[in-house]
């Protein structure tokens, strides 16, 4: 994944072959706690969601790189490769953070092995002619058509988003899934994850 400050972003994968990452409610909000610590050092969250068996995270990039203050050196690392080091990227905490929540998934489930696909997705949504318009479909296998030339594109990512859990049949409005930022949106529940002033300030309305 390649990062450029100042940039949007969609970040998202799934459980290797498909399998489910969350098991249990407390899973889901152990996640998001895993958000906040690797995620919010570099960027700001415009928009998330959790699903049984994948994860979607919309962010405004500040930092490609921060000091590894604050953050446990050498968790989900080998030794040799946080000896020495005063900064950690965006892209190594994205890997620390999945790393670390299979780590405790395997623990709980008595399970070996990798937990989510081995390649994280990051598409930047500031340059269209970098996206491929059925990405999403063709990951997930939801049903998305997007024309890029006819919509913006952020707003787009932001509306699919949230719609997922609408999507798979889980509720039947983007509110009502406890584990995404909708809700926020419409001050129903406090969120400690999705900056919404810069939500607002990049143009996203939730509709």
């Amino acid at each position: 994944m390649q990062f450029e400050q100042g940039s949007l972003y969609h970040i998202y994968n799934q459980g290797n072959n498909k399998q489910k990452i969350f098991f249990t409610r407390e899973n889901y909000h152990y996640f998001t706690r895993k958000l906040k610590t690797y995620i919010t050092p570099y960027a700001d969250i415009l928009a998330w969601c959790l699903m049984p068996n994948h994860f979607h995270v919309m962010v405004k990039v500040n930092h490609t790189a921060a000091p590894t203050g604050g953050f446990a050196l050498t968790e989900g690392f080998a030794q040799s490769e946080t000896l020495g080091k005063s900064e950690r990227t965006f892209n190594q905490s994205i890997g620390i953070m999945l790393r670390s929540y299979t780590v405790a998934i395997n623990k709980q489930e008595g399970r070996s092995g990798s937990l989510f696909r081995k390649e994280t997705k990051a598409k930047c949504l500031d340059v269209p002619v970098e996206i491929s318009p059925s990405y999403f479909q063709t990951y997930f296998g939801t049903r998305l058509n997007v024309d890029i030339s006819d919509i913006d594109y952020p707003q787009r990512c932001f509306d699919y988003i949230h719609q997922n859990p609408v999507e798979a049949g889980l509720v039947t409005k983007p509110e009502d899934w406890e584990f995404s930022s909708a809700s926020a949106f419409l001050n129903v529940v406090p969120d400690n994850l999705v900056n919404l002033e810069v939500a607002k300030e990049e143009g996203l309305i939730y509709r």
